[in-house]
């Protein structure tokens, strides 16, 4: 029942908003979905399962976030005091580079504000009022008697992911995103800058940073680059 699932992914979130995790009721979540328990049991098998799943679907939004600003074309930043309209493409593929995954490490930080669950993700600190990560790491129980409702058990899922794997997959994402125009020879020097952009984004959720200030961190990491043409 996928419009089941995601009711009650979006009421559990709804509700971490307001109260602590461990305040939030697999009742009031069902409720508030339009759904029964029973079918809240059944999606996912526990408050345990809720919470894995909720955590995984709020970080592979922010994923698909990042690949949707890593795919598209950059646009070199107006001189200041120029307006925004009209702005002309990245004049080289370094540049071009620098202009994306800054964009992506933006997108990155404003997603980390907004979202407690993304931001526990992405810097491995989990605080009092969020899932425990050590619950989310073990295998999913099936229900006991308790609950009441027979349930099918759910599958086996992989571990939730951490700063180091997130690290990955963001570089993963912005090499997938430029490799086509790159030089061969040079991939594994831009998968490098990648990866620095990646974790100097990062750093920059842990110790917070203005916008230009992380653009220029992130920008850096390209720095040792050639300045190849871009293709227009």
């Amino acid at each position: 029942m996928p419009a089941a699932r995601d009711s009650l992914l979006d009421a559990a979130y709804a509700a971490l908003e307001v109260r602590p995790w461990a305040g939030v009721r697999m009742v009031d979540v069902a409720a508030a979905a339009g759904v029964s328990r029973q079918t809240l049991y059944n999606e996912f098998g526990s408050k345990q399962g809720l919470a894995r799943a909720l955590v995984r679907r709020e970080t592979e939004g922010y994923l698909a976030g990042v690949e949707r600003i890593l795919a598209r074309p950059a646009a070199a930043p107006p001189a200041a005091g120029a307006p925004a309209e009209g702005v002309a493409r990245p004049s080289s593929l370094l540049e071009e580079a620098q202009t994306r995954l800054a964009a992506a490490a933006d997108w990155t930080l404003r997603t980390a504000r907004a979202n407690p669950l993304v931001r526990a993700v992405l810097t491995g600190c989990w605080n009092e009022r969020l899932p425990s990560p050590a619950d989310q790491s073990l295998p999913l129980p099936v229900p006991g008697p308790r609950t009441g409702f027979p349930v099918v058990p759910p599958p086996v899922e992989a571990p939730l992911p951490g700063p180091s794997e997130l690290v990955g997959r963001f570089s993963d994402r912005a090499v997938a995103a430029l490799e086509a125009d790159w030089p061969k020879e040079e991939l594994t020097e831009l998968g490098t800058a990648c990866t620095t952009a990646a974790r100097l984004t990062l750093s920059c959720v842990v110790a917070p940073a203005d916008p230009e200030e992380v653009g220029r961190l992130v920008r850096s990491a390209f720095a040792g680059l050639p300045r190849h043409q871009a293709a227009h």
